[in-house]
């Protein structure tokens, strides 16, 4: 059985359950980080240097990086649309995936923050204001792409929409003013339908 080491409010646990869900596999999952502790231990360390979550085992294999899991998970155990055609799909999805590591993930990480761990007489409005600022337009990118899109790669789910989905529900949770982009809202109320998505994602954000 594969086992995930993880916390269920992590964003990044999070992506990888979904996409197990979604993939129908049996998957033991146990609370480690944050409030949980374990990220410390020698045995933790060895492997994961990096002391974050989550970490995949698969029999005698370990994997860390929540979207290298995503990415395994996809390739071992899916089928179509899971398993993408060609090189250049392949690509795309990639593209999605790091866009949102790199560009989306910095902006969505102040809010957290600011929003969600920060104590309130501790909040800066300023990070707030700049972080939404700087979300919306990163958003509003995916909000075009979605205008002749259903999902992200086309008309059906892929991995490319897991880091993004996760996201997704915290930009639309979370407590602010968000402009409306309806093309995004369209496809992340779609997200929202389906079992997998609700069980593993839409969780108490804390």
């Amino acid at each position: 059985m594969i086992k995930i080491l993880g916390r269920p409010n992590s964003v990044n646990v999070q992506k990888v359950m979904w996409c197990a869900a979604e993939l129908g596999l049996d998957v033991e999952r146990a609370d480690i980080g944050g409030a949980f502790g374990g990220t410390d231990t020698d045995a933790f360390r060895k492997m994961n240097p990096n002391g974050t979550i989550p970490v995949l085992i698969d029999e005698d294999f370990t994997l860390w990086e929540s979207n290298a899991i995503v990415r395994y998970l996809c390739a071992a155990y899916g089928a179509a649309p899971w398993v993408l055609p060609n090189t250049k799909t392949h690509g795309l999805a990639d593209q999605w995936m790091d866009w949102y590591q790199t560009t989306l993930h910095p902006p969505m990480t102040t809010l957290f923050w600011q929003l969600i761990r920060t104590p309130s007489d501790q909040v800066e409005p300023a990070k707030i204001t700049a972080a939404i600022d700087a979300g919306a337009k990163r958003w509003a990118i995916l909000d075009q792409h979605l205008a002749t899109s259903r999902f992200i790669l086309g008309d059906h789910l892929s991995m490319a929409d897991i880091p993004l989905g996760c996201a997704a529900y915290r930009w639309h949770s979370m407590n602010f003013t968000r402009p409306d982009l309806p093309n995004l809202r369209r496809w992340w109320e779609e997200l929202a339908d389906r079992p997998a998505y609700k069980a593993n994602v839409m969780l108490p954000i804390t």
